[in-house]
């Protein structure tokens, strides 16, 4: 078969792959017989190749020189990628039954080629699963590391996320182009957990130091962190740094922000550059191109690509799927080789395992993002706005996205549903009505609701459902409509792991199953929209690891989409969690 061939059949390609090899073993180019190999799961299953395989070699006309290079050829496809096998327990007795019958009939010469039981063993996949259901009690204590120096802090973080790395399989990278998430693929989810433990660990630790000045000294801190990593090439921890520094609990600490010299912030933006999600990750794409030698990638930059392949182009070249796409397969398995490589090329660090264990125990920690989001509150508590008007004040501030005129029966289902969420999240007691301190809370979500009191119509010291449908009610006649739980949702990929912010449930998947807030941000899944309890606030203007974590286009192969930047001109509000996820592809 030539090379820039853009389809043929299975068949072809199957004999292709038998001719690379002679009665020794390999006697041509075998990166076409490895790329079919690779990335034959695309259109036929492991055990559909092994019985075609099979079929030609018992076929009458088969000659004792093509049978040993089909078996040359199984002998290939066990060695270089032998967790096939060993996952996939009906492959592999498929080739345990007909080494079988070659030793019946007297090939042993054959059935030595095809010695399935040299297969390495995979079983540790299995138990880091049910490790991965036995960590979710975690400890809520975080170990300092005030006293190590930068360089070995990256170093260490670098060994960690390396060996993570290097236990992701191509089967894991397939199952999550298929599934869109990392859903019965543990090994990927673990490194994603890895990653965004970081980006969480570096956030408390700078919220552990009760005083601004000390705060800032630990974002210096990180700050070389980071520098020290982009010496490393070690791009993937890099962004776990930069979006710890970067998330709302952080950015939004001002009298801290205002301590950081002017050297550390320049390099800190410098870094951000490199990884800023502008043109497609182009910054990072150039940079990471460049390195020689050990480098690690943004993992889910790559997973990206991935999918964007696996969306835009199919499988089969016609509408008989009768001939593979050649220039899908190659894209992909450009992607996936490149990773591969990677695994073989580990860093040049000296470890220390008393390290290595001391930043594991730190990094298996829980907490929430509000968790996090209050901590940095209790630090610098948030400023508050003195409200004028003539009128009653209701609710001071709504979003501008929503327009000034509604259907009146549209909003007023609207409310009816927001209050029934309302009272079912904050209804702790289940009465039917809203105490006062279970308003405070509801404050907490709705930062611009008047005093109880004002909700209290009947004075009584609870407020009812009807209470609270009336304010609201009150409240959109008065201001135009513009009311601030009125989301403009619209249909996003989520490709990343987004956490929803009505039913805390995880949101991932390429095709549009998050509902995203144009004004706000707020994430949610589709059936959860029309009961969002959370009024819209518009974002605040900081850096946010959303802004670089989530690349606008598929693929390399294909131009960044034309992206539509809206102007909001209303005021903007002054802090605001909003549970930033960090691996794009919380990868």
């Amino acid at each position: 078969m030539e090379n820039g061939t853009q389809s043929a059949t299975v068949d072809e390609l199957v004999e292709a792959s038998i001719k690379v090899f002679d009665a020794e073993g390999p006697s041509g180019d075998v990166s076409l017989t490895r790329m079919f190999l690779m990335m034959h799961s695309w259109y036929l299953s492991s055990t559909e190749l092994a019985k075609t395989l099979l079929a030609k070699l018992q076929e009458e006309s088969c000659s004792s020189c093509r049978q040993l290079q089909i078996c040359h050829l199984i002998k290939y496809w066990m060695s270089e990628f032998p967790a096939e096998f060993d996952l996939n327990p009906e492959l592999a007795n498929q080739i345990r039954e007909f080494r079988e019958l070659l030793s019946a009939n007297g090939h042993n010469h054959l059935s030595e080629l095809i010695d399935i039981e040299s297969v390495p063993s995979y079983s540790w996949r299995h138990q880091l699963g049910e490790q991965s259901q036995s960590i979710t009690k975690k400890s809520k204590k975080s170990l300092l590391f005030d006293h190590l120096e930068a360089s070995e802090l990256a170093e260490h973080f670098t060994l960690l996320e390396y060996r993570s790395f290097c236990k992701i399989l191509f089967q894991d990278y397939h199952s999550f182009v298929m599934h869109g998430c990392t859903v019965d693929n543990p090994i990927l989810e673990r490194f994603i957990t890895l990653f965004n433990s970081v980006s969480q660990w570096i956030q408390l630790m700078v919220l552990s130091k009760p005083t601004a000045p000390q705060r800032a000294a630990v974002i210096s801190h990180f700050i070389k962190v980071a520098k020290e990593l982009l010496h490393l090439q070690n791009f993937n921890t890099l962004m776990a740094v930069v979006g710890g520094l970067s998330h709302s609990s952080i950015s939004r600490l001002k009298d801290t922000q205002a301590l950081i010299s002017s050297e550390d912030q320049k390099l800190f933006n410098s870094l951000v550059d490199v990884v800023t999600s502008s043109g497609n990750y182009s910054n990072y794409r150039q940079r990471f191109s460049e390195c020689g030698g050990f480098r690690f990638p943004i993992l889910g930059v790559h997973l990206k690509d991935l999918i964007a392949v696996h969306v835009a182009l199919p499988d089969w070249s016609d509408g008989a799927k009768s001939r593979v796409n050649l220039v899908k397969t190659q894209q992909l398995y450009s992607i996936l080789q490149e990773l591969a490589l990677i695994q073989t090329t580990p860093p040049s660090i000296t470890e220390r395992n008393d390290l290595l264990n001391l930043l594991m125990v730190s990094l298996t920690q829980y907490h929430s993002e509000e968790d996090i989001y209050q901590l940095s509150l209790q630090r610098e508590p948030r400023k508050t706005m003195s409200i004028t008007s003539s009128q009653t004040p209701v609710i001071a501030e709504w979003s501008s996205s929503v327009k000034a005129k509604t259907d009146p029966a549209i909003t007023s289902k609207h409310i009816q549903k927001m209050v029934e969420s309302v009272f079912k999240n904050f209804d702790t007691d289940g009465d039917g009505h809203i105490s006062q301190e279970e308003f405070q809370s509801i404050k907490n979500n709705f930062p611009f609701l008047n005093t109880f009191d004002d909700v209290d119509r009947n004075q009584d010291g609870r407020i009812s459902p009807e209470e609270m449908i009336e304010y609201f009610n009150k409240a959109i006649s008065q201001l135009s409509g513009k009311m601030g739980f009125v989301h403009t949702f619209v249909e996003v990929h989520s490709i990343k792991p987004t956490r929803c912010d009505h039913c805390a449930g995880v949101i991932w998947g390429p095709y549009k199953q998050r509902y995203k807030c144009k004004a706000c941000g707020v994430n949610c899944h589709k059936a959860c929209c029309d009961s969002l309890s959370v009024e819209c606030r518009k974002r605040t203007a900081s850096v946010g690891i959303e802004d670089f974590a989530c690349p606008r286009t598929r693929s390399l192969s294909f131009p960044p989409p034309v992206a539509s930047h809206q102007t909001v001109s209303s005021p903007v509000i002054l802090e605001q969690s909003q549970g930033e996820e960090v691996f794009d592809t919380h990868l």
